[in-house]
């Protein structure tokens, strides 16, 4: 079964709108792009690259988003979109990023770099499509230094 033309806009717009609201650190927004029994799984890096740490619900979204609180800015650019139908009201997408995540780290600006793969699964609900999951996977990471960064 494929998806429409507008259901791939629609979500395409959704994964989009999850990385805007990051780099905006609109949390409340990126939460609303949750369903309510939603399940973000996040790795805890360098260690753990693969998705590890359950967040559960919008709420959960939120506590996810709380390690950004040391981070100076971000920035995520998607760099690959595959999208597939379950039924008329689900699907799934793999996406591809690069996320960089500017740090001060012993007086120097540090430019961490992800280049990620989010495994998500997506309801069609009343409000739209959703996030029901979205399980985050780091492929590799790179720091480079930085000269400055827009506070």
């Amino acid at each position: 079964m494929t998806l429409s033309v507008a259901d791939r806009l629609e979500l395409s717009d959704l994964v989009h709108r999850y990385a805007a609201g990051v780099d905006a650190r609109r949390i409340d927004d990126v939460a609303e792009l949750f369903t309510g029994t939603a399940v973000l799984t996040m790795p805890a890096p360098p260690e753990v690259l693969g998705p590890h740490i359950r967040h559960d619900g919008p709420d959960g979204v939120r506590t996810a988003m709380a390690s950004l609180a040391d981070v100076l800015r971000t920035q995520h650019a998607i760099v690959g979109e595959v999208y597939a139908r379950i039924d008329d009201d689900a699907a799934t997408g793999s996406i591809a990023g690069i996320a960089h995540h500017w740090i001060e780290k012993d007086g120097r600006l540090i430019d961490l770099i992800w280049h990620l793969r989010y495994a998500d699964r997506y309801l069609r609900t009343d409000r739209g499509w959703r996030f029901a999951e979205r399980a985050l996977s780091i492929d590799a990471i790179a720091t480079q230094p930085v000269r400055t960064v827009r506070r």
